[in-house]
């Protein structure tokens, strides 16, 4: 009998290693997968962020109420650094290491996700589309790492050779955040300029707080600039573009990478922003509504859910979203960081909300290659050039 007892119990033992083994990855169990996401909800980012997670949590919750995937339901964890990196490492800490998160979306901002990388990678915690186009976001070991569309970088390099051949620029300068993001920006348009054989002319170093710009508009005027790359915040976007047209200078070209490609700016009242260039990865949606039925339905059912119509933090949330629950489906009933990695990798289709062709595999981590060229007209982004 005691013997007979010693060998249930040693049964069930075993039972449970099998069991706790099967799911020995963090956020993972038979019900439920956990996902974090650590950006910008109070900061100068928050127009990308605020409603990129409404859309994302709009999308999870209708996926929950289809059974979830694989019969897991994705629960969500948001926290909010507002653009200080401080205390992105303490939410950082707080999502890896005591909510246990299986993996993360939508992390905003280049200095914030590279920080981050040494708590997520040791935990096998897979960073997907996050809300930055840096290139240090593909660079290294990609095992962990999936960008959602185009660099910085390439963006402004080809953003800075469409507006040379556009008005005939011969001079070139920048504005940006001395960061690894402002960086991105600032080496693509001096990279390209040299390459076109234009000058790089001057340029301008900001802070996150800064709002008085005429100083160093009135720089780069009197240094001849033809075009201006904008590296910095949406306000300070805002303000630049505005403090331009007060000062008369009218006769240069602002453009922006996919951080200044925000609908808040276009929809500057008064004509502030009108003019103003952003090179992107994407395709603004308001252009498109009436032409495609799937963007128009999500569209219509994002504001009936949030009584506002949804824009460019919308558009990259329900994205992020959708490819995260594609890699889980991908990926299979065991779920492990491995098996998220194979499943990822096999990711291929189109993405009706971004205007995006989606693509990776085993060498490449990043989603959208393409390069839309977008300006402000009339308070609208109007696509003017595409690479």
């Amino acid at each position: 009998m005691k013997s007979a007892f010693k060998k249930s119990i040693l049964a069930l033992g075993l039972a449970a290693g099998m069991a706790s083994a099967a799911y020995a990855q963090q956020g993972v169990s038979d019900t439920e997968v956990v996902i974090g996401s650590n950006g910008d909800l109070s900061g100068v980012f928050a127009p990308f962020n605020v409603q990129a997670i409404k859309a994302a949590q709009q999308y999870f919750d209708e996926v929950n109420a289809a059974g979830g995937v694989h019969g897991r339901k994705i629960k969500f964890i948001v926290e909010d650094h507002g653009y200080q990196v401080p205390k992105a490492v303490q939410n950082f800490n707080k999502l890896v290491n005591s909510d246990k998160v299986f993996a993360m979306i939508l992390n905003l901002g280049t200095p914030h996700n590279i920080a981050g990388f040494k708590m997520m990678e040791p935990a096998k915690v897979a960073n997907i589309s996050p809300l930055t186009a840096a290139r240090q976001m593909v660079e290294g070991d990609i095992t962990y790492k999936y960008t959602g569309l185009s660099s910085y970088y390439d963006q402004l390099k080809a953003g800075i050779e469409f507006l040379a051949k556009e008005t005939g620029a011969k001079e070139v300068c920048a504005m940006y955040f001395p960061s690894d993001f402002g960086l991105e920006v600032y080496e693509g348009t001096k990279e390209k300029a040299e390459e076109l054989g234009l000058k790089f002319a001057a340029e301008t170093t900001h802070k996150p707080d800064d709002q008085d710009f005429v100083g160093s508009l009135t720089k780069l005027r009197e240094a001849g600039c033809d075009i201006v790359a904008t590296a910095v915040g949406v306000r300070q976007t805002i303000v630049i573009l505005g403090t331009a047209k007060k000062l008369g200078w009218n006769d240069v070209a602002f453009i922006g990478s996919s951080a200044g490609f925000n609908t808040a700016v276009a929809k500057v009242p008064g004509g502030v922003t009108e003019g103003y260039y952003a090179a992107a990865g994407w395709s603004d949606l308001e252009n498109r509504l009436d032409s495609n039925e799937e963007l128009k339905k999500w569209a219509e059912g994002y504001k009936a859910a949030f009584n506002e119509d949804p824009g460019t933090a919308a558009q990259l949330g329900r994205a992020a979203a959708v490819t995260l629950v594609n890699g889980l489906e991908a990926a299979g009933k065991d779920l492990t960081p491995e098996s998220f990695q194979k499943g990822m990798e096999t990711l291929e289709y189109d993405d009706p909300i971004l205007n995006a062709h989606i693509k990776y595999g085993p060498n490449d981590h990043q989603g959208g290659d393409a390069i839309f060229i977008s300006k402000i007209e009339g308070g609208v982004w109007k696509e003017v050039g595409q690479e």
